[in-house]
């Protein structure tokens, strides 16, 4: 992206106005770039699968539509279907727009060398504003009478993630993110990177327990391919929408980390406190699930992963502490309000990731919200209190 804006042409004489002109349009450029380029990919892609099916599969309008509606859901949006509402994200793609808009506006504001809160903030409302208004577009082009695109939410999703992912890449890039952290109370610099990197721990380690039950069963992965036709269309497919909603199993496993376990439909419930099995989608990801109401020896070994996350936590923040920052009994009391604010943002990742899927059976999908944030706050808490004191004497000797 950045190698690209380089070789833009300057659209404006000597001046600041000129140099204002240059900065919208390349603002307004990248973010149409981000939404065009990966449509394309995604576009091909569900084409190239569409070509594996031996009687023709949808057309390249069909396919392109369906490229359309998936990027709408990746940003938050809903599609009302004749089976109810459909609202669930498929986590990597919305992360790839995430990073596509973050990078939009960072390169932006590295090239102008914008340094500024009024250049900066010029920026991304552009940038927010194209991809919103892409978005609108967008929306009117795949909406059908089959599958209509609930507008409100779907702008209003696109808005946040703009902004969010925007504004991160434009505060970093500009080096505004250390001057926001530091007017917070205390050590912010230190407790912003240690929740993240708390809340990364935390999502690796979820990550590595839906890798291990998948390796667990490859018997059972292996018959859900075949039974959706081996290297077929459909089997290519399904392959590929568990790749996209991967991030999605990673939050329900945070939630059976925490205790209170998640949901695939009415039917199925995964907890530490029991497990009942009912009628699930045939993905390839779904043989994850336990085969048996009996609750697998992973699920208990998942219940020290918000502590780990803590302890992570902790360590990053006491060696991260500044001399003025206090000593032991201070870095306790700060690894406290990190690990809640693991809490706090592996909570907002479980709601983003949670969904619906009609009115039926699916109609509830994913790990409570709340429950799960409060519980990971609790025990990554206490767990980063400890670790936190415990790096922070060591640190000073």
């Amino acid at each position: 992206m950045t190698s690209l804006l380089t070789r833009l042409p300057s659209l404006g004489g000597p001046g600041a106005g000129a140099r204002r002109r240059p900065v919208g349009w390349l603002a307004g450029g990248a973010a149409v770039a981000v939404s065009l380029l990966g449509l394309l990919g995604l576009g091909l892609a569900l084409v190239v699968v569409q070509t594996l099916d031996p009687d023709g599969g949808m057309p390249v309008g069909s396919s392109a539509r369906l490229a359309g509606q998936l990027w709408l859901l990746a940003q938050g949006g809903e599609l009302q279907l004749a089976s109810g509402p459909l609202r669930l994200a498929p986590l990597l793609l919305t992360l790839l727009i995430a990073w596509g808009l973050s990078r939009a506006a960072g390169s932006v504001v590295t090239l102008r060398e914008l340094r500024t809160v009024a250049e900066v903030a010029s920026v991304l409302g552009v940038v927010v504003g194209v991809h919103v208004a892409g978005t609108l577009a967008l929306a009117l082009l795949v909406d059908t009478p089959g599958a209509d695109v609930g507008l409100p939410r779907t702008l209003l999703a696109s808005l946040v993630l703009a902004l969010v992912a925007a504004g991160w890449g434009a505060l970093r890039d500009s080096g505004l993110s250390a001057e926001v952290a530091d007017r917070f109370p205390g050590p912010g610099s230190a407790l912003a990177r240690a929740v993240v990197a708390g809340t990364l721990t935390l999502a690796a380690c979820c990550t590595a327990v839906v890798a291990v039950a998948l390796v667990d069963d490859v018997a059972g992965v292996s018959r859900l391919i075949t039974g959706l036709g081996g290297a077929s269309a459909g089997a290519a497919g399904q392959v590929g929408l568990s790749l996209l909603v991967l991030p999605n199993a990673t939050a329900a496993v945070m939630g059976l980390a925490a205790g209170p376990g998640f949901l695939v439909g009415a039917g199925t419930l995964v907890s530490v406190g029991g497990v009942t099995l009912g009628s699930v989608p045939a993905l390839p990801l779904m043989a994850a699930l336990p085969d048996t109401q009996a609750v697998p020896l992973l699920a208990f070994v998942s219940q020290v992963l918000p502590a780990l996350a803590g302890l992570v936590t902790g360590a990053v923040l006491g060696r991260r502490l500044g001399d003025a920052d206090g000593g032991t009994v201070t870095a306790a009391l700060w690894g406290v309000v990190a690990g809640v604010g693991v809490g706090v943002s592996s909570g907002l990742f479980v709601l983003v990731a949670s969904g619906r899927l009609g009115d039926g059976a699916l109609a509830e999908v994913g790990a409570p919200a709340l429950a799960t944030g409060l519980a990971i706050a609790a025990q990554a808490g206490l767990a980063a209190a400890l670790a936190a004191a415990v790096s922070r004497w060591r640190s000073r000797g």
